[in-house]
Formats: C-alpha cells, structure tokens, sequence
C-alpha cells in the first residue's frame, strides 16, 4: 500500500463517523492508532445525535462534535437545519484541522470534510454519493473485508502500526439499579433482539424460548424502540428473563454487557460492544454478511441462514425467510457449551 507522506506531526485531527453504534464501535481500533501514532495530538469526534453517549468523556477524544443528521433529512426544519448546518461548518474550519479522516463515506460527511479546509482529507474511494471528490487523498478500503480492518487501512496509509488490534471502550456507567440487578441475577447472558433493520430480526418469541432452556437468566437489553421486542420475549421465557430494554443509557447498557457470560443477538451495536469486551457471542445472520458487520475477533459463533438468497442487504422484504429459518434448537445445539 502506497503510504501517505505527512509533512509536519498533526497537532490536531477530525474523524467523522456519526453512525451507527456499530461502526463507531468498529472505529475504536483507529481511534486507538490515531492516539498511539499522535500522543501529542488533539482528537475531535463528529457524532450523530443520540449516540453522543458512548464516546463522551473518552480520554482518548478531546473533543465532540454531535450532529442532529435525522433532522437535516426533514423538509419542514430546512431553516433551521440550514442554521445550525452553516453555524457548524464556521466552527469546524476554524478549528484549523491538520488532518481529517471521513470514515462515514456519504455525501454529508464528504461535504463535513470539504468544509474544515483541511490540508489532509483522507476517505475512500469507493465512498458513496460521491463524498470521495471531497478528500485529498482517496485509499482503496475493499467493503469485503471486516470494518474494523477496513478503517484501519486509512491508518496504514498514514504510514501508522496497524499491527496491534486494541479496543480502547470508553467508560461505563454502573448506577445503583445496575448493580443491585447484577447481584440479584447473578451469573447471566445478555439477549439483544433488537436491530436497525426488520429484515434483521430473528422472532422476538423464539428469544425467548431459548432462554427458556438456559440453565442461567438472561438480562434483554435495548433502546426504547425495542422494549415491545423485549415483552414478547419474556412472555415466552418461562420466568428465566427480565427485560432492561429502553430502561439504560448507552453507558449502562455496556456495563450490563461487559460482564455477561455471553450474549445472543441479531447483526446489531450491542453485538459489537460485547466482542469489543471479548464477551463470546453468539451472532443470528439473515440479510447481512458477517465477513463485513460479524462480531470481530475469535471465541464467536455465528449462525447464518442457509436460503441462497443471502446475504442481500435489504433493509425490506415481503418474506424474512433467512431469519424465520433458524430454529431455536439450532441455535441451543450451536450454543450450549457456553452453558
């Protein structure tokens, strides 16, 4: 790989990657780099709205730039999306940044990265939506490689040691309840049912059944928007179940998953926070392809349809046959020496 010739040691650097929790977990090995190539440097983040949680108070990101992106997808908010969009990009280019890397790769992270004036504007070429006429230099990230090891080719292009894999997690949040619910369950799995896509989704009752043949409870975790999820889960758990799911910031919720003896999830963010803290998961697979999104690192299982249909990475489909096909006792027989 061609190797990127820096002129001057960056004293200050952007990386843009708002979404989705997933990616910004996968993005922690670059972050890592960044910090150990440039000790001296000052990190500045753009994150999306709602997801601001994971990384505030890192002490490895100074600074935060959060982002209300849905919104600027609203026609009714234009003016004041054109206000707050303008106000952002006056600050971003007075910050004078040596270096920025968009590992978001669409046109409005693309125009994020144009507008900070950067000398270096580093991104993909096979970024989408034509965000790639923005940067300065373009390296060649290949979307049939793991995201993790895709981000860090930007930082071998920047002449950086990529040759240590490390996931510096930001800090958890254990408030009382937390902690009062981990002794009183004791030794536990975590279940995430939940996913950004429908086509995603492995049947909330079939969640349960399987934890139902655990011979430990199970803590079901999630934003508010899967907490329906979560009660067809534990209607079906047999009592071996308690649902936390919308009840959790970011910050707990990685706390209730870092000391799980392991966690079974759809193609999910709290799929890729678990693997990050080398908790063994156990990953449900439909419309999705776990070489590029699967839980990075060793000790995983992953259980993927067998319909030749997939992976197809669709975020809509009339039948999820890849999904409605994994049975619960597959998915037990696959699992049950972690038990």
């Amino acid at each position: 790989m061609k190797q990127l010739k820096l002129r001057h040691i960056p004293r200050k650097l952007l990386i843009i990657k708002p979404s989705s929790l997933g990616d910004v977990v996968h993005s922690m090995p670059f972050l890592n780099v960044m910090r150990e190539s440039f000790p001296a440097a000052e990190i500045h983040w753009v994150i999306a709205r709602g997801l601001e949680g994971f990384l505030d108070s890192h002490p490895m990101v100074q600074k935060l730039w959060v982002i209300n992106k849905d919104h600027w997808k609203k026609i009714k908010k234009i003016p004041v999306n054109v206000s707050e969009i303008r106000t952002l990009i006056g600050a971003l280019k007075s910050e004078c940044y040596d270096i920025v890397i968009d590992l978001q790769g669409l046109l409005r992270s693309g125009l994020l990265t144009a507008a900070t004036k950067a000398p270096l504007r580093l991104g993909f070429s096979e970024a989408r939506e034509g965000s790639r006429i923005f940067y300065t230099h373009k390296i060649n990230g290949d979307r049939d490689m793991h995201a993790v090891d895709r981000y860090l080719k930007i930082a071998a292009a920047m002449g950086c040691d990529t040759g240590t894999v490390a996931f510096p997690m930001p800090l958890v949040k254990e408030s009382p309840a937390i902690r009062q619910l981990k002794q009183e369950t004791g030794d536990y799995a975590v279940l995430a049912p939940g996913a950004r896509w429908k086509t995603k989704l492995w049947p909330a009752e079939r969640f349960g059944q399987l934890c139902s043949l655990f011979s430990i409870k199970s803590i079901i975790i999630g934003g508010r928007a899967d907490a329906a999820l979560a009660e067809d889960v534990l209607l079906h758990a047999e009592g071996k179940a308690v649902s936390m799911a919308g009840k959790t910031d970011i910050k707990e919720m990685s706390s209730l998953i870092r000391e799980a003896r392991f966690m079974v999830t759809n193609d999910s963010g709290p799929m890729h926070i678990a693997a990050a803290y080398g908790v063994p998961v156990a990953a449900l697979f439909g419309p999705t392809s776990p070489v590029r999104t699967g839980p990075y690192g060793s000790g995983h299982v992953i259980i993927k349809t067998a319909n030749d249909c997939a992976p197809c990475y669709k975020r809509n489909c009339r039948n999820i046959r890849c999904m409605s096909s994994i049975s619960v006792e597959e998915v037990y027989e696959r699992i049950k020496g972690r038990l």
